[in-house]
């Protein structure tokens, strides 16, 4: 039974990563072509264009890279975790560490989602940080 849980499990990751490929990867190239570099405020990558200019906008990106892969990551874990639900067999012990990790998952989504957006309410609108304004 573990082999079998093992293949599917690596049979459901290899179609998540075609996907990801499938949709994001002609967007990265499609946006290097299309606007012919990054200029000279940033660093022209694989992922697209890196600001350097400015702490703004560096920060800025690593903060939506770091959200979008938290999510990425909420999201395998929330498939995953159905995917031990699904295959559990009526074992309560495993329905259980499925239910677990769902919990985990979404909680973890929650606060990501909850903090930037208490973070941003606390710095822009109550304590008005300089250069972080909308």
């Amino acid at each position: 039974m573990k082999s079998r849980t093992n293949r599917i499990f690596s049979v459901l990751m290899t179609f998540i990563i075609f996907l990801v490929n499938l949709f994001v990867y002609p967007s990265f190239i499609s946006a290097q072509v299309g606007t012919g570099g990054c200029g000279g405020e940033g660093v022209n990558t694989a992922i697209g264009c890196i600001p350097v200019g400015g702490t703004r906008g560096f920060v800025g990106f690593i903060l939506n890279w770091g959200i979008g892969i938290a999510g990425g990551i909420a999201f395998i874990l929330i498939i995953y975790s159905g995917f031990i639900i699904i295959t559990s067999s009526g074992n309560p012990q495993k329905m259980q560490a499925g239910k677990e990790l769902l919990n985990a998952a979404i909680g973890g989504l929650l606060l990501v989602i909850f903090g930037v957006f208490l973070l941003e309410f606390i710095g822009v609108d109550i304590l008005n940080i300089p250069g972080y304004g909308r």
